[in-house]
């Protein structure tokens, strides 16, 4: 409860220190977060609906968005400027917010799954530009590209939803197209001076704090997908120091700190809430053999999972 009460009051100073953004939304979702249990694994949107924002859960989407308005993209490790219009590809696991000038939102995005990439592309490998950690895949647009663009989103959301047995093939092959438009581009790399240091440091945190959050509770049939402190100083594209330095200064406590007190928490709740092994639980959690488990619950504990499970 103390560790929820401590995030709970992070994430609220830490958006008040960043400008008021919204870091609950730093994740790509459409209207219904729930989407893709009713209407299938893509959504095309308009981007006026983004006024309207639905509440922080577990999401493993991917998104293309074609912005037609100014606004910055905010980044752990950078804010860039976007200047209409521009082409921007999200992944899951690159936390990011946009702040938007203010006026109507125009331009258009669609949402999917990786079920949908993994299905359509040749050999179900995911496109490379949805996988690079360390670049902010943002492209700025001609007219000409950008009218081009805006056809393309038409036509998949007229296809989205017709009947034609092939729709997805389809929609895949425009998804190809605008992969191609971006590959055509180098990539916007701009970043602006951050206000302060302290600034810097809430961004970090709050950003943190959302990734941590999405990975728990754990999936037990995937298991914990990032395992280590570097692992999450990587999909910020920043030094593990220096998000160690981020969270000390603005929680007063390392990456490594944070990470052990969720795994405890979370091997406390599968081993009194489930009826998993402990072989399983620790392998759901990271540790690769079950005496690795062990050693660390006991270290941080001073009991073994099956002494906790038995008397907790």
């Amino acid at each position: 409860m103390e560790n929820r009460e401590t995030q709970i009051k992070l994430k609220n100073d830490a958006q008040a220190k960043c400008a008021d953004v919204d870091y609950r939304a730093l994740l790509p979702m459409g209207v219904d977060g729930d989407f893709t249990h009713k209407e299938g694994d893509f959504r095309v949107f308009d981007r006026s609906l983004c006024q309207f924002k639905t509440p922080y859960r577990r999401r493993d989407f991917y998104k293309i968005t074609l912005i037609l308005n100014k606004g910055l993209l905010h980044y752990a490790d950078k804010v860039i400027e976007v200047k209409p219009p521009t082409l921007l590809f999200s992944n899951p696991l690159i936390p990011y917010c946009w702040e938007a000038q203010p006026g109507e939102q125009l331009g258009h995005y669609c949402v999917f799954t990786a079920d949908f990439l993994v299905r359509n592309s040749p050999g179900g490998v995911i496109p490379d530009l949805f996988t690079k950690k360390q670049t902010r895949p943002v492209y700025y647009l001609d007219k000409q590209a950008s009218e081009k663009i805006s056809w393309i989103f038409r036509q998949m959301d007229q296809e989205s939803m017709s009947d034609y047995t092939q729709k997805e093939a389809l929609i895949y092959s425009y998804v190809q197209i605008l992969i191609h438009e971006a590959s055509k581009r180098k990539a916007v790399e701009q970043p602006h001076e951050l206000n302060h240091t302290s600034h810097a440091a809430a961004r970090i945190t709050a950003l943190f704090m959302e990734m941590l959050d999405r990975q728990f509770p754990v999936d037990i049939r995937e298991g914990l997908q990032l395992k280590k402190a570097a692992d999450y100083a990587e999909h910020l594209s920043i030094h593990v120091n220096h998000l160690n330095r981020a969270l000390k200064e603005v929680t007063g406590k390392t990456t490594s700190e944070w990470l052990t007190g969720r795994l405890i928490q979370q091997a406390q709740q599968l081993l009194l809430q489930t009826d998993l092994n402990i072989s399983e639980i620790g392998y759901a959690l990271g540790f690769e053999y079950p005496s690795y488990f062990n050693q660390f619950f006991r270290k941080v504990t001073g009991r073994t999972p099956a002494s906790y499970r038995v008397t907790a």
